[in-house]
C-alpha cells in the first residue's frame, strides 16, 4: 500500500517494512553502532549533527514490540488540544484534525501508526517555528534574556507526540522510570499533588510541635539542556520498549528551528541539544532524565516537580 505522507515523494508499506523515497540529504545519518554513555557530551556524538549524504531510499523494519494505536487513543490525544491553539509551519489547526477524525477515525491512524511502528519521525515534522516576543517591563531590549521564544510545532507531530507521551507515561509508572516522589504530567503526580503532599507533611510536623522549613530550587533552562544520549541510555537501562526508544531518538535527532522576528531571515538552524518544552512528551522525558539525581535526605521530604508550561 502506498501512502502520500508528509510531503515526501512516496512512503510504501508492505506490513513489516517501510520504504521511503527521499532526496539524498533529507534524512539524518543513522546512529553509530555503539551504546551511548551518560558521560557523552552532545557535541561528541556523531549522529546529533551530520551532513553526510544518504541513499535515496531508506528502509526501516517494523518493531515486533509495537502495539497498534486505536481510534480511542487518537481521540484522547486530540481532546488535549484547544482549537484556538496556533498551528505550526503546516498551518493546519487542530479543529481540522478533530473533524477528520470524527468523519473517518482510521485516517490519522493510517498516518501515525507506521511512524511509531517503524520508529521514524519524518523530517517535515522536525521543523519548528520560533516566535520571538518581548518580555514586558524590560528597560532595554539589547540582550537575549529580554525576549522569550514561543515554539510552534506541526499539529500532526504534536498529536503523535501526545500518543507517545501517554505510552511513555504508562511505562514510567509501571517500570520504575521515576522516583515515587517525582511529580510531572502523570496520573496522581501533578503539581497539585506535590503541593498537597508538602502541606500534609508540614502540618504533621506542626502537630508534633516541630519546626518545618521549605527550600525551593529551580533548574534553569532544564529542558534546553537535556542531552539525547543520556536520556536514551536511561530508557534502555529501564527496558522501555525498543520501538519507543528508537522513535524518541528519531524525534530528537536533527531538529531544526526558524526564528520569526522583525527583519529575520527565513532560514532554519540545527537544534542539537535539549527537548522542545512545547512538546507534549517533553515533561515526562525530563522527569525520567532527572530521576538519577533524586536522593533521600534523612528526616526530610524531597519532591521533584516539573512545570510543563508551554513556553520555550
Amino acid at each position: 500500500m502506498g501512502l502520500p505522507v508528509l510531503g515526501h515523494p512516496s512512503l510504501c508499506l508492505d506490513g513489516q517494512r517501510i520504504s521511503i523515497q527521499l532526496p539524498p540529504t533529507a534524512l539524518p545519518q543513522p546512529p553509530c553502532g555503539r551504546q551511548p554513555h551518560p558521560g557523552d557530551r552532545g557535541s561528541s556524538v556523531p549522529f546529533l549533527s551530520t551532513k553526510a549524504p544518504l541513499p535515496a531510499t531508506l528502509t526501516l523494519s517494523r518493531h515486533e514490540d509495537y502495539s497498534p494505536g486505536t481510534p480511542e487513543e487518537i481521540s484522547s490525544a486530540l481532546a488535549c488540544f484547544l482549537n484556538s491553539s496556533a498551528p505550526g509551519l503546516n498551518h493546519i489547526p487542530y479543529s481540522v484534525w478533530k473533524s477528520l477524525h470524527h468523519i473517518r477515525p482510521t485516517l490519522l491512524l493510517s498516518l501515525l501508526n507506521p511512524l511509531l511502528a517503524h520508529s521514524f519521525h519524518a523530517p517535515s515534522l522536525q521543523k519548528a517555528l520560533g516566535i520571538v516576543l518581548d518580555k514586558p517591563g524590560k528597560p532595554v531590549y539589547d540582550s537575549p534574556s529580554s525576549f522569550r521564544i514561543i515554539i510552534l510545532l506541526c499539529t500532526l507531530s504534536k498529536i503523535l507526540e501526545r500518543v507517545a507521551a501517554s505510552r511513555l507515561s504508562i511505562r514510567a509508572l509501571t517500570c520504575s522510570l521515576i522516583h515515587p516522589r517525582q511529580c510531572c504530567s502523570l496520573p496522581r503526580t501533578s503539581t497539585v499533588d506535590a503541593a498537597q503532599v508538602l502541606q500534609q507533611h508540614v502540618q504533621s510536623l506542626h502537630q508534633l510541635r516541630h519546626k518545618a522549613s521549605t527550600n525551593f530550587l529551580d533548574i534553569k533552562g532544564g529542558l534546553d539542556n537535556v542531552e539525547s544520549p543520556v536520556l536514551l541510555f536511561l530508557l534502555r537501562r529501564k527496558s522501555v520498549s525498543l520501538y519507543l526508544i528508537k522513535w524518541i531518538s528519531s524525534f530528537l535527532r536533527d531538529r531544526t528551528c526558524r526564528l520569526s522576528f522583525e527583519r529575520s531571515l527565513p532560514t532554519f538552524a540545527l537544534v542539537s541539544v535539549g527537548v522542545p518544552q512545547c512538546s507534549p512528551i517533553s515533561p515526562v522525558r525530563f522527569v525520567i532524565y532527572l530521576s538519577s539525581l533524586y536522593t533521600e535526605i534523612h528526616n526530610s521530604l524531597t519532591i521533584f516537580d516539573v512545570d510543563p508550561s508551554p513556553s520555550w
